[in-house]
């Protein structure tokens, strides 16, 4: 004979779901660093339901001076945070790169992005490629077609987002999506 559930049993565990769940509805901003294309990717996460809100990318000049792109890139990236509100932005880290002049730019990127979201007093999540490609994939060793394969069937889009660094931008929002609430369980059954 099976056992019997209370109503009350019920409601504890329907109002613990619900609690959880609104933990997990989160407006996640993903930012793929770059000087000359940065991308970005807002998507909201509630529960295991993905739906992108907003993509693209804040590109820059060429021929301007540094200091005038990287200017740029941080207006560009305050008025994005200041409209899209998310409460939590994800970046990719800096990984190793054997060409020191692009290393270089993506660091300058990725500070002036850093410097944004600290003005902004919005939490950052920071990311290695290889644990985005993993989270998205299930490989950490994955292609940019793969990626951008995955996420155009995780958010149900018609075309693969393009250029890549928007794709990018996504997998990093979906990345923090997985892992950002699976940390945030881990932290609350460790207390």
């Amino acid at each position: 004979m099976g056992s019997l559930i209370s109503l009350e049993e019920k409601c504890s565990r329907s109002s613990l779901a619900r609690s959880e769940k609104v933990w997990l509805l989160l407006l996640i901003l993903g930012i793929d660093p770059g000087t000359a294309t940065t991308g970005y990717g807002l998507i909201k996460a509630e529960g295991n339901k993905l739906t992108p809100i907003d993509y693209g990318t804040i590109r820059t000049q060429a021929r301007e001076p540094t200091a005038a792109r990287l200017s740029v890139l941080h207006d560009d990236l305050c008025s994005l945070i200041k409209t899209a509100a998310p409460e939590v932005v994800a970046v990719e880290q800096l990984f190793f790169n054997t060409n020191v002049t692009t290393a270089l730019a993506v660091g300058q990127a990725r500070g002036v992005i850093l410097l944004a979201v600290a003005q902004a007093g919005i939490p950052l999540a920071e990311y290695t490629p290889l644990q985005v490609k993993q989270t998205v994939t299930g490989n950490g060793r994955a292609t940019k077609q793969q990626v951008g394969f995955m996420i155009k069937a995780l958010l149900k889009l018609d075309t693969v987002p393009r250029p890549d660094d928007v794709s990018d931008a996504l997998a990093i929002a979906i990345c923090h999506a997985h892992l950002g609430s699976m940390l945030h369980r881990l932290a609350k059954h460790a207390k």
